[in-house]
């Protein structure tokens, strides 16, 4: 029998909500470990997940919601991202994603205990992030950084940035499941799970890679209970009709529209700074119009 029922509506595990719930689940451990291991390129035999809320210094620094804050065995930190929405980008293409990408990286790596701690006993931050859509030009789907000279010689390890752009598997959807890498086979289920015209290649895959295959058993699960159904459409009918008002309201109209996008987005709990790099807005703007 397979993990994904071939006929029935499955939640899309490249949507941030999707892959938290899946991954956060008291049984994905299993999973989530392989992930990361599969990712940085070495064993990983423990993790934790901490409090996604990274603590601001002051009143002027943003408040960052991470979707999966971990710390594994070594005492690496790592942020797993799913970078789904496409609110983020409407007007400043993937610079707004990369400039978060690189202010998260750094904001987790000095967040670790440093009072008696020697610099050189710091330990390393690993962001990694799957994106839906394209990031960057050229074929290549993954991405790797970290501080390097000019001439491509490493600097340091300390930071690390993995970007995984799962729009871009194309040939790899047309492997053979026993000529995958792992990281090409978490791709392809975390890219096409939700794809019918993909469940046969993403069910082998389930079958062949056992902590993938944990991953997918509560995808099903999740994706049959109706609570985390509706929450789901509820959150992508928000982003599609938030979508639509930013690129479609006009002068007296889109003062209107953005009033009703800010209002909206900070009844769901999103701070006000996060609401006035979407709206393109100052604070001071986004706050004039919570008045």
């Amino acid at each position: 029998m397979s993990i994904l029922p071939m006929h029935e509506e499955i939640l899309p595990p490249s949507d941030d909500y999707v892959l938290k719930a899946i991954l956060t689940h008291p049984d994905a451990k299993p999973a989530l470990m392989d992930l990361i291991a599969t990712v940085i390129g070495r064993a990983v035999t423990d993790v934790q997940i901490r409090n996604n809320e990274l603590p601001a210094g002051d009143a002027d620094e943003k408040n960052e919601r991470l979707d999966l804050n971990c710390v594994i065995d070594d005492g690496s930190q790592v942020d797993v991202e799913m970078h789904g929405s496409r609110i983020e980008s409407l007007d400043g293409g993937h610079k707004a994603f990369m400039n978060k990408t690189i202010y998260y990286l750094s904001d987790l790596h000095s967040s670790q205990k440093s009072k008696g701690v020697r610099y050189i006993d710091f330990v390393r931050t690993y962001q990694i992030t799957f994106s839906a859509h394209d990031v960057f030009k050229g074929p290549d789907y993954v991405t790797e950084g970290s501080l390097r000279t000019q001439a491509g010689i490493q600097i340091s390890d300390q930071v690390n940035v993995i970007i995984i752009e799962l729009s871009k598997l194309g040939d790899v959807l047309n492997k053979s499941v026993e000529d995958m890498t792992p990281l090409e086979m978490w791709s392809a289920f975390l890219g096409y799970a939700a794809d019918p015209d993909k469940r046969k290649l993403i069910n082998e895959v389930l079958e062949r890679k056992e902590a993938i295959g944990v991953a997918g058993t509560l995808l099903a699960a999740i994706s049959k209970d109706e609570h985390e159904r509706a929450k789901f459409m509820s959150r992508r009918k928000f982003e599609t009709d938030m979508t639509s008002n930013v690129l479609t309201a006009k002068s007296q109209g889109e003062l209107d529209e953005r009033r009703k996008f800010v209002r909206n987005l900070k009844a769901m709990g999103m701070p006000i700074e996060t609401i006035a790099q979407m709206a393109e807005l100052s604070v001071s703007e986004i706050e004039k119009l919570l008045t």
